[in-house]
């Protein structure tokens, strides 16, 4: 895993959009952060597949962090 804006940015939009747990939800808040810095995910990114190998690693390791597993 290495350090790329790019990477991490999509990683956390895709686990935000699969994981939150509600507009109150403080997985949800990160959609606040995503709309400060304009970011704006790329039309065909709609899960872990569409990830770069190094995004698809950050996101394990959100996934590892907050508790959760992919079935």
């Amino acid at each position: 895993m290495y350090f790329d804006r790019f990477d991490i940015c999509e990683a956390h939009y895709v686990f935000a959009m699969l994981w939150h747990d509600g507009m109150w939800g403080s997985i949800y808040a990160k959609f606040a952060q995503f709309e400060r810095i304009q970011f704006r995910p790329s039309p065909c990114l709609s899960g872990p597949q569409d990830l770069t190998e190094n995004g698809l690693e950050i996101y394990q390791q959100l996934l590892e962090t907050h508790g959760f597993s992919e079935a």
